[in-house]
């Protein structure tokens, strides 16, 4: 078995071990994929042009989803609340996801209500948070020396913060990163939401101070001489949820097969995207002007571990994004509890629905992520049988 595909499956070792011996039975099963007829219509799946859309991209340009008998067409969208609205309405099947979505979608923040869920995490941390030039040349070097000018400025000009959606985790990462400088978020600086790209071009017209964006909008920021880094989400958060495949309960019931089929799908896309033989490729793919439309060379940083956080600051951060690995693509009760913490501390009076205990399981369904697994499992790549060394649960690491 090759290293690969042996670190895939510790990435995933977790749901393994919920249901234990009973999985490697299960995946012996015949693979439930849709058949050619049920696959016939088309799926329509949206994205942001993110680098972190890839495994919906890969999934579509590498043959991924044809392998699981999907038709699939993919639609670049501007941002998170077209996304939103093209999911709630239909016009999407799914979606490439900020994890706030589901939730706040459910709920009904910011647009009518829609139960929706995820099946699947895309990925882990990806963003940064980008500072303006000209709050260099004033001194700002940190969090500390941002209140200080915030403090200065206060008076005459407060300071003004972009993120890309009001749920998603970077408002969450901004908010929590100024509060631990003696920043408060929602009195000391306005915070405004911008679509991810166009976060460059408002940054250099000095539209905006700063914002916190997923890549690669960091390091254009930083190729544009607009900006430089102050902090990437890797270590404001660790571990947190940033991107999902979002669905609606009805698409769910009405095309379960399918759905199942999809996440699969993308949970081998993103090992694909984690495999750094295939780094090349993927970087190659999403500068098509068709995906994200960035140069390789921007869009390669953000999937090295080097990250250039401008003025000559080089850091490594080898987590800065995680496709497959940490036990990234469960949906897990504790990435839910953080998504939820935020929102609610967003909306304190929100309806008592947030305060149900079943609604992280209701929308982050881990239960649909074994079943996928077991089909992406079942595909033939791997030994099935129980008593073999190489097997998925003997390959689990004891705790």
């Amino acid at each position: 078995m090759s290293i690969h595909r042996a670190t895939a499956v510790h990435g995933t070792r977790m749901a393994l071990l919920k249901r234990g011996s009973d999985v490697c039975h299960d995946v012996t099963a015949k693979r439930q994929i849709p058949s050619r007829a049920e696959a016939r219509e088309e799926l329509r799946l949206g994205f942001v042009p993110l680098t972190d859309a890839a495994p919906l991209i890969m999934a579509h340009e590498a043959g991924i989803f044809k392998k699981y008998g999907l038709n699939v067409r993919l639609s670049r969208e501007l941002g998170w609340a077209t996304i939103r609205d093209k999911v709630i309405y239909r016009e999407l099947d799914g979606a490439h996801a900020v994890a706030g979505m589901p939730f706040a979608a459910t709920l009904g923040l910011g647009a009518i209500p829609c139960d929706c869920l995820t099946a699947l995490v895309l990925n882990l941390h990806g963003d940064a948070i980008t500072l303006s030039n000209e709050l260099w040349r004033r001194g700002v070097r940190d969090g500390e020396t941002l209140r200080a000018e915030i403090v200065r400025v206060r008076r005459d000009r407060p300071l003004t913060l972009g993120v890309v959606f009001r749920f998603s985790s970077h408002h969450f990462l901004l908010r929590a990163w100024l509060r631990k400088s003696g920043v408060n978020p929602d009195t000391d600086v306005r915070i405004v939401v911008v679509p991810p790209p166009q976060m460059v071009a408002s940054l250099k017209a000095g539209h905006l101070d700063g914002f916190c964006a997923g890549e690669p909008w960091n390091s254009v920021a930083l190729e544009a001489d607009a900006g430089w880094c102050a902090a990437a989400s890797a270590e404001v958060a660790p571990g947190h949820a940033e991107k999902v495949f979002m669905v609606t309960h009805q698409f769910v019931e009405q095309r379960s097969a399918e759905h199942l089929a999809m996440v699969a799908a993308l949970l081998e896309a993103c090992e694909y995207c984690q495999n750094p033989d295939h780094r090349s490729e993927v970087v190659a793919t999403l500068a098509r002007r068709e995906y994200v439309g960035v140069p390789s060379a921007l869009l390669r940083r953000g999937l090295e571990g080097r990250f250039p956080f401008g003025h000559g600051q080089v850091r490594v951060v080898p987590e800065f994004n995680v496709f497959n690995e940490l036990h990234a693509n469960i949906p897990s009760a504790d990435k839910a509890a953080w998504v939820l913490r935020h929102l609610r501390e967003l909306h304190p009076h929100a309806t008592p629905s947030a305060r149900d205990t079943s609604l992280a399981t209701r929308v982050f369904r881990d239960d649909l992520f074994e079943q996928a697994l077991r089909l992406h499992v079942g595909d033939g790549l791997l030994p099935v049988s129980e008593n073999d060394a190489r097997s998925p649960v003997n390959l689990i690491p004891a705790y």
